[in-house]
């Protein structure tokens, strides 16, 4: 889900007010929302009270916050709700209704360099231990995102190697553990405690998880330049690629993925946070507001820029 919004912010991130619009006992920033059922902010509004001049920057934490919803499985409509306001010469302006778990996670996706982003994010923290959270478990955030995209490179690649004659994907796959690891997925999984039935994905780190990521995405990409074909060319080819991704690793950070400690299972990562973003959701300072319903929302159009 995108949003067609103007580039151009109004206030300028010195402008007094904003600097203090998450200060005090009862900030500015509650008194700047609107509440229907439940509170909202304006996005193009936001973007001023996080310190942007230009909504192209601020877009990219916008984005960044819709796909942490989307990789907690949380559905959008719920937290982002277009709206069509006037502005002044007379004509319409597109923008989003925040909600309060919204706020956080753009706040959270923001340019750190920024004062007001780096206010924002002190701001939701201090009156919530959910929040809280989900700034000590930033990385845990990056792990659900990393582990949905490898999901889906894992379907990319599987529909590849098919079309190039492969006969038993578990023997493909295992290659290129082997490659990586220099053991196979059963050994890796022995040797971390990981579940015979369970993905070895779901016990890694982030940085493990990107390692995974660029062993797959490159296998994929040297399959198709080479047009490699037959199951044991296949598996030649993701062992090569594995071992590569080991090679650079090593030379890069001096690890060896397989010393990397086991990580907390990811589904149980994944259900507290979206617990954390309900409690976010509807918690004031005060008060507790009512959940909306979704049928209030409606879907963006697409961005134009």
């Amino acid at each position: 889900m995108t949003f067609e919004m103007n580039q151009q912010t109004s206030a300028m991130p010195d402008d007094p007010e904003i600097s203090t619009i998450f200060e005090g006992d009862c900030p500015l920033f509650e008194l700047k929302g609107r509440k229907n059922g439940f509170t909202t902010w304006s996005a193009r509004a936001f973007a001023e009270y996080l310190g942007y001049r230009d909504y192209r920057a601020f877009k990219q934490a916008l984005n960044r916050a819709q796909q942490v919803l989307m990789a907690l499985e949380v559905d959008l409509s719920e937290h982002f709700k277009q709206e069509i306001t006037p502005d002044e010469k007379g004509g319409s302006l597109t923008d989003v209704r925040l909600s309060r778990f919204a706020c956080y996670l753009v706040a959270m996706n923001g340019d750190p360099k920024k004062k007001q982003v780096a206010r924002a994010q002190v701001y939701f923290a201090r009156y919530s231990e959910e929040c809280q959270r989900f700034m000590d478990d930033a990385e845990q955030l990056e792990r659900v995102l990393v582990r949905d995209e490898l999901s889906e490179h894992e379907k990319t690649l599987s529909m590849t190697v098919k079309r190039a004659g492969v006969e038993s994907y578990a023997y493909f796959q295992n290659a290129g553990y082997r490659g990586l690891y220099s053991m196979n997925l059963s050994e890796l999984k022995k040797l971390k405690s990981i579940p015979e039935k369970r993905s070895a994905l779901d016990f890694m780190g982030k940085d493990e998880l990107a390692a995974n990521l660029f062993r797959i995405t490159q296998t994929d990409a040297k399959i198709k330049n080479d047009r490699v074909r037959g199951q044991s060319a296949l598996e030649t080819t993701a062992e090569d690629v594995g071992k590569k991704v080991r090679k650079t690793m090593h030379e890069i950070s001096g690890q060896r993925p397989e010393n990397l400690p086991p990580q907390e299972d990811i589904k149980k990562v994944r259900d507290g946070l979206k617990a954390a973003g309900r409690v976010i959701k509807s918690t004031h300072p005060s008060v507790l507001e009512a959940i909306p319903s979704p049928d209030e929302y409606i879907e963006a159009p697409p961005e134009s820029e």
